[in-house]
């Protein structure tokens, strides 16, 4: 029996996953504490994604935030720099994280699990190879 987020996924009742995939690491990151725009993009490139540009994640914010999944506030730097813009998360972004990866996980392990090749016991190259 599929979960109700698998059906959705493969019905087209929601957007599709991976094409969330990446506004949810933006959330997940954003739901540790706040951060600023390239503080956000730094922390992103330290998680091992692939390269992470400013055209790239200021409009996954403003859609967040235009979504109001987060907010944002002008606050002084910590560095005594000039002031920065803080994104926050919201009670919706909250509840849209837990969905999101609540359909991850129901994706990803059998998604794993064919990729390995391991549905029947063994891995293709082992079949392939007799």
């Amino acid at each position: 029996m599929q979960s109700s987020c698998v059906r959705r996924e493969l019905h087209g009742n929601s957007k599709p996953i991976i094409k969330r995939g990446f506004a949810s690491c933006v959330l997940s990151v954003i739901d540790k504490e706040p951060v600023y725009g390239y503080e956000l993009a730094q922390k992103l490139k330290e998680s091992g994604l692939p390269e992470i540009s400013d055209g790239t994640v200021y409009p996954i914010l403003l859609r967040l935030q235009k979504n109001k999944l987060i907010y944002s506030e002008t606050r002084p730097s910590m560095t005594g720099g000039p002031k920065r813009k803080y994104y926050f998360m919201t009670e919706g972004g909250k509840e849209e994280l837990k969905q999101i990866s609540d359909e991850w996980e129901a994706l990803s392990i059998p998604i794993s699990t064919l990729l390995r090749g391991t549905v029947s016991g063994e891995r293709a190259s082992e079949r392939a190879d007799r």
